[in-house]
């Protein structure tokens, strides 16, 4: 059972103040490609999983902006930590089904 849920918000400082899109869009295919559940918002994208797991997803979404060229890079992180009851996005959405 997972540990913990992540959820980030990353801000780059894109090249030439380009638009942030594709890099948010990397940084979410980072997400898919680590196999962990997860939950695209508007805002920001929360994880679920082992604790350590996602602090090293996030590390490389991180390094992934600067592979692309951005100067900096700001990660806005929420950690929820449970490892002795477990954390799951769908036990804590459970009463709001349509995301209402």
């Amino acid at each position: 059972m997972a540990n913990a849920l992540v959820s980030i918000q990353i801000l780059p400082t894109t090249p030439g103040g380009e638009s942030v899109i594709p890099y948010v869009d990397r940084a979410i295919d980072i997400i898919k490609s680590a196999g962990v559940p997860y939950r695209v918002a508007p805002l920001e994208t929360t994880m679920e999983g082992e604790l350590t797991q996602l602090l090293e997803v996030v590390r490389q979404m991180n390094e992934a902006m600067t592979e692309m060229g951005c100067l900096s890079v700001i990660s806005q992180i929420k950690i929820y930590y449970n490892p002795e009851n477990g954390a799951s996005m769908g036990r804590l959405l459970e009463k709001y089904p349509d995301g209402q």
